[in-house]
């Protein structure tokens, strides 16, 4: 029968073995993925990349870390944040939006970390991230928004909506080139004169680019896709009601700060199926075997208040076909 000094030192001994037994279970690491991006997390596409992590069952601190970087407008910082996402010893690495993300990705991560490109403003192809949708054929893969091919319909819909436009502005800068060939050949094609507004870095002078649509006749803008425009939608937005023209841009975020027309695929969308390509590349799928993705929702959204305070009536057809009428 035990004697109460060795009861009392058993149980002594027991006590203290529990922080020990404690300690020696290390908690399981979790899969740690980077974000490099030009938008503040805020933004509605970042935020749809993350409640699509969540409706994949990864929770940010308990089942996954995200390691999000924004460059906000100053892009030259993207190298630098980059590479030390990469320090992080990520799993992964998210080139979000803007091709100078997906550029400084390339560069940090090499040949071997896998990266998921939503790539908003670019062709992949034509660049040489992937050498094709099907086959990306290296380690970076994604969703591509296909701006170029979307191209002509905007022209089509904005002839739609202003069907006595003869004369279209293109706003666009260096990193939108591709976007102004595609448009002035839509235009051309349509019987549409075409003005050139290009922005010149580093003074992207918006207030300039409007006065000389004013001078030149233009009877529209259709505006290209950078970080810089999209960043400056509002700004863009006001000078358009200012100088009473009329824009065509490719994503919602613009109608939405007030331009008039807007059509391209759903930005939010293309984040969600990015956090997808998150879920199946963490249980062992390789970017080269996963195709990039066209967008599967496209928006058109019409701001009919802008459109009544420039005293302009859209075709109620056009209003009909309309994912969104802003009033």
């Amino acid at each position: 029968m035990m004697d109460r000094r060795t009861f009392i030192a058993s149980v002594t001994i027991g006590l203290l073995a529990v922080p020990l037994a404690a300690q020696a279970q290390t908690p399981a690491r979790v899969p740690r993925i980077g974000v490099l991006a030009v938008v503040p997390r805020s933004a509605p596409g970042i935020r749809a990349f993350d409640d699509r992590l969540q409706d994949l069952g990864y929770v940010d601190g308990r089942t996954i870390a995200v390691e999000f970087r924004a460059a906000a407008e100053h892009l030259e910082r993207l190298p630098g944040l980059a590479a030390e996402l990469v320090r992080l010893d990520i799993a992964l690495l998210v080139a979000a939006g803007a091709e100078p993300a997906a550029r400084a990705a390339r560069q940090a991560a090499g040949s071997s970390l896998p990266i998921i490109m939503v790539a908003i403003d670019y062709d992949p192809i034509a660049l040489g991230y992937v050498t094709s949708l099907a086959r990306p054929a290296g380690n970076i893969t994604g969703v591509v928004g296909q701006q170029i091919e979307l191209t002509r319909k905007r022209v089509e819909l904005l002839k739609e909506a202003l069907p006595r436009t003869s004369r279209v502005a293109i706003l666009w800068e260096a990193a939108s080139g591709d976007q102004f060939k595609a448009a002035q050949a839509a235009a051309r094609s349509l019987s549409l004169n075409v003005q050139s507004l290009e922005l010149h870095s580093p003074s992207y002078e918006l207030s300039d680019a409007f006065r000389r649509a004013v001078v030149g006749r233009a009877d529209a803008i259709l505006v290209t896709t950078t970080p810089f425009l999209f960043q400056n939608r509002a700004a863009v937005a006001e000078l358009a009601r200012k100088n009473r023209l009329p824009t065509m841009s490719a994503v919602r975020e613009v109608a939405d700060a007030g331009g008039l027309v807007a059509y391209g695929a759903s930005v939010t969308g293309m984040y969600a199926q990015a956090a997808v390509y998150v879920d199946k590349i963490l249980k062992g799928a390789k970017p080269a075997d996963l195709p990039v993705e066209q967008p599967t929702k496209f928006e058109l959204v019409i701001n009919l208040k802008t459109a009544k305070a420039l005293g302009l009536t859209i075709p109620p057809s056009l209003l009909q076909r309309a994912d969104q009428v802003i009033e």
